[in-house]
């Protein structure tokens, strides 16, 4: 027998985890775990790296979503279900039900909401928050039984738990909750509800609430430790088994030796440029090339005719032929609606290819400019164009490339905005109730030198360190302030990043609202090309 944390929220639930999904994965490994699960809010964002950290470090992930449901009674109400991916097609269910609720974050799903996602999926009641269990707490059995049929409906006895944890706020019920699973015909489940690694997290943790809230902190919530850290296996099942639940323990790992997932990576998802006439890709796309040389380099000698062969030949070979035609309708688009374009930077400024179809302006055999720089094929990578638009302007370009090649094919690329030193003080600083002169004083403390960590400020400033020792108050800022630092605040869109895919994105990958009629990818720009998609930079 061996526990297996099943719900896990990390720094990916926004403001409601200190857990960063590396500090996790590590900690798991040194604290002698097998397997763990990831269990964000209504989110994937840290998924893939969480995969990959987890096959890194020799353990099973389980990839999970806590997904805010409809109240199976209260129905204008939400309560979160721990759903846990068993199979790949569970994984793309998943990837499906962030899609949905993050595209539409009003959306709450029904039992029957969820009937066409259930298969490949096992759903776990999640503690405090669950509807089952608030209904247990109000001594309404019958009501919690109701809830239950419903579930029963949806998911098979193998595939809903009854989640049962030690939680001091959660012992009224543990009798119950066992009674009820037992006439129900169903398994509990141990859960820890992990959302912080040591037991002095649990403060950090209620700081970071209070910042999202925008709430300050009374005196009497100043309590320094708490219960939902990543706790020695050894030690937490020992908890469980002494509370007479050594067969909730087992469960964590039936449920973790039946999880067969696996996140495909390195795919090669790239689009299809869509031709009108009869001609192949490749034949389209030489004629293109020789049309644009005529007009280039009207004087064009057998050096020109060489290069092009090559480089077509290269393109052709590692299967970029699409990629180039989908940058050369791009800058076309913006040719024809007088839309002023960059000259073309780095590596693709020695392609003559790129060169003659008019997406550079530099002519790369004039200026002895190596092809091999921007692709070889000797390395696989994908090809990297910069196109550069006016700021103003730049919207249009995007809105062309989401028509032409529909919108659940495009979207822009998420980026998250990070607590950084003089933030992260801030911010600790206005939920201890400190007036503005003081926060103030806290922030001039710290050098202006463009990413500098509070660690690093400590030592180079003396001004900071008087701070830190005038009281044990200060002391207690400054060390929430360093817990807190480095943590996602924000999700943002990524500058430049554009996504292009000829399957249904949301199909491949979890999507969500962005700033304007196009979606984000809940993936960061790493994950989206680890994965294997097309990545563009549309720079303003």
């Amino acid at each position: 027998m061996s526990f297996v944390p099943l719900q896990v929220k990390s720094a990916y639930s926004l403001l409601q985890s200190t857990l960063s999904v590396e500090g996790l994965v590590g900690a798991a490994k040194k604290r002698g775990y097998q397997s763990l699960a990831l269990t964000d809010h209504n989110v994937l964002y840290g998924a893939v790296d969480f995969y990959k950290l987890c096959l890194k470090h020799q353990l099973k992930p389980i990839i999970g979503l806590t997904l805010d449901m409809q109240g199976i009674i209260e129905t204008e109400h939400s309560f979160p279900l721990v759903l846990l991916a068993e199979t790949n097609q569970g994984y793309k269910h998943l990837v499906a039900l962030s899609t949905k609720k993050m595209i539409e974050p009003e959306t709450l799903f029904s039992p029957n909401d969820l009937a066409p996602y259930s298969e490949g999926l096992i759903a776990l009641t999640p503690g405090i928050t669950g509807e089952i269990e608030q209904y247990l707490l109000a001594d309404k059995i019958e009501e919690a039984e109701k809830i239950i049929a419903a579930y029963k409906r949806l998911f098979s006895p193998e595939h809903f738990y009854l989640g049962i944890q030690l939680h001091e706020e959660l012992m009224p019920i543990k009798d119950a909750l066992l009674q009820t699973a037992k006439e129900n015909d169903l398994k509990t489940a141990a859960l820890t509800d992990v959302q912080y690694l040591n037991e002095e997290n649990a403060f950090s943790l209620k700081v970071l609430k209070a910042i999202d809230k925008g709430e300050q902190l009374e005196e009497h919530q100043k309590v320094l430790t708490g219960t939902r850290h990543l706790g020695e296996p050894d030690q937490v099942e020992q908890q469980f088994v002494t509370a007479g639940l050594a067969e909730a323990v087992q469960q964590t790992r039936n449920i973790a030796d039946r999880i067969k997932i696996e996140i495909p990576l390195q795919q090669r998802l790239l689009p299809k440029y869509p031709i009108q006439t009869t001609d192949t890709t490749s034949a389209f796309l030489k004629q293109l090339c020789l049309d644009g040389l005529k007009k280039r380099v009207p004087e064009a000698d057998a050096r020109y005719f060489k290069r092009l062969e090559h480089e077509l030949t290269v393109i052709q070979k590692m299967g970029f032929e699409d990629y180039f035609l989908i940058v050369w309708d791009v800058m076309a688009y913006a040719h024809r609606a007088k839309i002023v374009t960059g000259a073309g930077r780095g590596s693709a400024a020695g392609s003559l290819v790129s060169y003659v179809l008019e997406i550079t302006d530099v002519d790369p055999i004039e200026y002895n400019l190596l092809f091999e720089r921007f692709l070889n094929e000797e390395r696989y990578n994908m090809p990297d164009i910069d196109l550069d638009f006016p700021d103003n302007r730049r919207e249009e370009v995007l809105q062309y490339v989401k028509e032409k090649y529909g919108k659940d094919h495009v979207a822009q690329i998420i980026t998250f905005g990070t607590l950084a030193a003089k933030m992260a003080l801030r911010d600790t600083a206005r939920v201890f109730g400190l007036k503005q002169d003081e926060s103030n004083e806290w922030s001039k403390a710290i050098p202006n030198q463009l990413g500098i960590t509070l660690e690093e400020a400590y030592k180079k400033s003396s001004a900071l360190q008087q701070l830190v020792k005038q009281s044990e108050r200060n002391q207690l800022i400054f060390k929430t302030a360093k817990n807190i630092e480095g943590l996602p605040r924000h999700a943002s869109t990524h500058a430049a990043g554009v996504v292009i895919s000829d399957q249904k994105l949301s199909s491949i990958i979890p999507l969500q609202s962005g700033s304007s009629s196009i979606a984000l990818t809940q993936y960061a720009m790493g994950n989206v090309e680890e994965i294997g998609l097309l990545k563009m930079d549309f720079l303003g």
